[in-house]
């Protein structure tokens, strides 16, 4: 039962932060202006009169604040599995091979979630508080699938300490392209530069790296729809290019390393997993630029990125535990 909890958890955790990047890309992060309610309901108010006299300022946009409210009641389910989780996991404490200290860490990290999920609304879309939810709901999916990895009743023979090493690097190295990516989607930075392989025509042209890495601006009221100037966007927009191609190095030296030295058949059967993921994910990442940020390809790229860090994190369990 706890296996099987543990398994939808992990399977609404993807669509949450799924459901999340589309909300994002459809500048529907404001759609409720308060929270958790929707203009002071559970629901989204029927018509603009009760939105006019709640928040004036905040004119009520219907399909925005759906697609908000609708993450939100897909985050507050998953507070609940997450719950009965570490509810199960302190009754059955005492069996052998029980999760218990991920389970009541992901109740903490849950509660950090709404925090931040209310402060992304009262701060206005402040982008470290996006790029930090946004992490929060990664962190949440890989602690997820790595509780369902330890009770599915099987584990796989250790390997090499290179291997090893290569994994740990590559869920690093991913961790931060993600962070990145996350900055670049929180500063609107996704077009800054509009052609591939080069930027504005150049290969590096002129950036303002101090200014895009700015962590927090509270001079600012406003987010939405981003206020950087353009070289401060293309600086972000930069680094997160760099930051792929040394994704794709260390991901792809990693799954060749598995695929020709791993001793059992799951790492490698992985390892082409990850590597086709890989590949789907700079396609998609070359089409964002080339076709100006298509909204099926941009919510396609932010999902891949999320299978390709539980691709990682399988990775990882299998190399590194034991029977």
């Amino acid at each position: 039962m706890f296996h099987r909890l543990a398994l939808i958890a992990t399977a609404l955790a993807f669509c949450v932060v799924v459901l999340g990047a589309y909300v994002r890309l459809t500048n529907a992060g404001l759609g409720c202006p308060d929270w958790p309610g929707c203009y002071g309901q559970l629901v989204v108010p029927e018509t603009g009169a009760v939105a006019a006299e709640r928040f004036p300022d905040r004119p009520l946009e219907r399909g925005k604040a759906w697609r908000e409210m609708t993450h939100r009641y897909a985050a507050a389910t998953l507070g609940l599995l997450v719950l009965a989780l570490a509810i199960v996991a302190v009754r059955r404490r005492r069996e052998p091979q029980q999760p218990l200290v991920l389970p009541l860490l992901l109740v903490a990290l849950i509660a950090v979630q709404a925090w931040l999920g209310r402060l992304t609304v009262t701060l206005l879309l402040q982008p470290l508080v996006v790029m930090g939810h946004l992490l929060g709901g990664l962190a949440t999916l890989a602690l997820l699938a790595w509780i369902t990895l330890e009770t599915r009743g099987s584990r796989a023979a250790p390997e090499g300490p290179r291997l090893k090493r290569l994994a740990a690097c590559a869920l690093v190295v991913l961790a931060v392209q993600i962070a990145l990516g996350g900055w670049t989607s929180s500063h609107y930075a996704g077009l800054a530069c509009p052609d591939f392989p080069t930027c504005l025509g150049r290969w590096w042209p002129d950036a303002d790296f101090r200014e895009g890495f700015e962590p927090w601006r509270a001079q600012v009221a406003d987010f939405t729809g981003g206020m950087l100037e353009h070289p401060a966007r293309v600086a972000i927009h930069l680094a997160h290019r760099v930051g792929a191609l040394v994704t794709t190095i260390v991901l792809g030296a990693t799954v060749a390393t598995v695929i020709i030295r791993a001793r059992q058949s799951a790492p490698r059967r992985l390892g082409i997993a990850i590597a086709l993921a890989l590949i789907a994910q700079i396609t998609l990442g070359i089409s964002l630029v080339r076709l100006g940020l298509p909204l099926h390809a941009a919510v396609a790229h932010n999902a891949v990125a999320a299978v390709l860090l539980l691709g990682v994190v399988t990775m990882n369990h299998l190399l590194w535990r034991t029977r």
